[in-house]
């Protein structure tokens, strides 16, 4: 039945923090409904009706595991099932869910965690116990669950549980950001005796499991138990539409109410038509070049500072995005927790950029720039930096690379890259890819000093005093790092015109992202 309304192909949305893989979704909602009920439907929330939502899916290999979840489709139906311990919320900072609250020790090396009153689908309280299986289950050296890396600095073996609803995290070192812990992609709670998850998942969250055909749907029962209170729905069916144009057409058709990740040029075409609703997700996805700092021409900061000045980002972000996103300043995470709004906007100074070239004896430098067809707007911000490049005397040779290789090629080879990230906290992208030992080090930025600060902001207790220290560290990514950061593209999604409670402020991989139990059918 779904093969034949919504044909598949193989793209596939993965979520990913850590690999420059785009990492974004979000929610809708449906049921009945006529134009005039859609046009007259900002009331209270009404409850009822059966959502359908279509995603890119992976075929016969998916799965219900959370603790896999890698696909867009997969968190949303995770998300749906089970609770985390913390989310995050729209400046990505950590925000209490199955854990009613967190407080550490003075040392910042164990923290007590008091788990709220909540049950799983089957009736049975969810306790310490629970969540520390949960979290050994990940860790499991043999395995390879989505949320491992981020559990790392837990002592999972001297932790303990304390009470039926409290627990001991004792750290392997000192970690201010211990929430984001809690909060870690792939990091949710399920039963200690959980098996079967294809079959029979349990969860705590706001959707109870009815059925699941990998590759086809899932549909989920509304959990009129849930802690956060029961959802709108009745339930919700996730369908798989591997096409943005099935999905497109199935919205547009009316064989669902929900399409995830639209193109911009769907977007400019039905936006104010009236047809269906789009939904923009601002500053979801940043979008840069990585200049490697450990090789010529860029391991010269006066190069760097130059291709800093090189960039028209207004242009970058309306050519390579078509408008849909904003203009970055050469750092991570703006709008977001301990972001330094307070550096003064970049913008291109070709002349300055000239003289810094030839300061650095580079003044028919000529450079190798790697993209792919792997991510919206990659080849389109090669050919437009080229052009940009070439104003200021400098040769940039566009190469174009494999998709299914590209992002372990990149690395460690080349000299300069396009370069796409999710949203995470500022914290995150800084473990994850600027210090030393990082694994994905795109920039190869190697500085003993700057893993101090790091270390440093992580056991400083006061926020005030942590957030200087990252402002600091901040400004010296600005003045020289090897990541020009041009933009911040929006993630877009499509509704029916009675679909209702979409949040709109919440970028991808966000607690109210992909959020299915806030919403309703007008």
């Amino acid at each position: 039945m779904y093969e034949e309304r919504f044909p598949g192909l193989h793209r596939r949305g993965f979520l990913a923090a850590g690999t420059g893989a785009a990492v974004l979704a979000l929610a809708g909602c449906a049921g009945g409904g006529t134009d005039d009920e859609a046009a007259s439907g900002d009331g209270p929330p009404k409850r009822g009706g059966r959502l359908r939502a279509a995603f890119a899916g992976g075929g016969a290999s998916e799965t219900l595991d959370p603790h896999l979840a890698n696909l867009f489709a997969d968190v949303a139906r995770a998300k749906a099932l089970y609770d985390k311990l913390a989310d995050y919320g729209p400046d990505l900072a950590a925000r209490p869910r199955l854990a009613e609250k967190w407080e550490p020790n003075k040392t910042l090396d164990r923290w007590q965690v008091t788990l709220r009153k909540a049950t799983f689908h089957d009736g049975r309280p969810v306790t310490a116990k629970d969540v520390l299986h949960s979290y050994r289950r990940i860790a499991d050296p043999g395995k390879a669950f989505r949320a491992k890396a981020s559990l790392e600095p837990i002592d999972l073996d001297a932790s303990r549980a304390t009470g039926e609803r409290t627990i001991e995290f004792v750290l392997k070192r000192p970690t201010a950001e211990f929430p984001n812990v809690l909060a870690a992609f792939g990091a949710y709670i399920v039963p200690e005796n959980a098996s079967d998850f294809d079959k029979r998942p349990i969860g705590s969250g706001p959707f109870r499991f009815v059925s699941f055909a990998p590759g086809r749907s899932a549909v989920f029962r509304r959990n009129d138990d849930y802690w956060d209170g029961a959802p709108h729905l009745d339930e919700i069916e996730f369908v798989v539409a591997n096409e943005e144009s099935a999905r497109v057409n199935a919205l547009l058709g009316g064989q669902v109410e929900y399409a995830h990740e639209l193109n911009p040029a769907t977007a400019r075409a039905h936006e104010g038509r009236g047809r269906i609703e789009i939904v923009r997700l601002r500053n979801s996805a940043m979008q840069a070049f990585c200049m490697k700092t450990d090789r010529p021409p860029f391991d010269d900061r006066r190069v760097r500072e130059a291709f800093f000045l090189i960039a028209d980002r207004q242009e970058l972000v309306d050519g390579a995005l078509s408008g849909a996103g904003e203009v970055a300043n050469d750092l991570f995470g703006k709008g977001y927790e301990y972001y330094a709004s307070s550096l003064p906007q970049r913008g291109q100074d070709l002349d300055r950029a000239r003289a810094l070239l030839k300061r650095a004896g580079a003044e028919k430098l000529k450079v190798t720039l790697d993209t792919s067809a792997v991510a919206a707007g990659f080849t389109e911000a090669a050919g437009i930096f080229r052009d940009q490049a070439a104003k200021a005397g400098v040769t940039v040779d566009v190469r174009t690379g494999s998709k299914d290789s590209y992002w372990s090629d990149i690395l460690d080879g080349g000299t300069l890259c396009c370069y796409r990230s999710g949203a995470m906290p500022i914290e995150a992208h800084i473990s994850q890819r600027l210090l030393t030992d990082s694994t994905t080090n795109a920039t190869k930025w190697h500085h003993k000093d700057f893993d101090a600060q790091y270390r440093q902001a992580q056991s400083t207790r006061d926020k005030s005093r942590r957030a200087a220290v990252y402002e600091r560290m901040q400004r010296r990514l600005y003045t020289e790092g090897g990541f020009l950061i041009w933009g911040f593209a929006d993630w877009i999604l499509g509704t029916a015109r009675h679909v209702r409670g979409v949040e709109t402020k919440a970028p991808a991989n966000t607690l109210d992202w992909a959020r299915f139990d806030n919403v309703w059918l007008a």
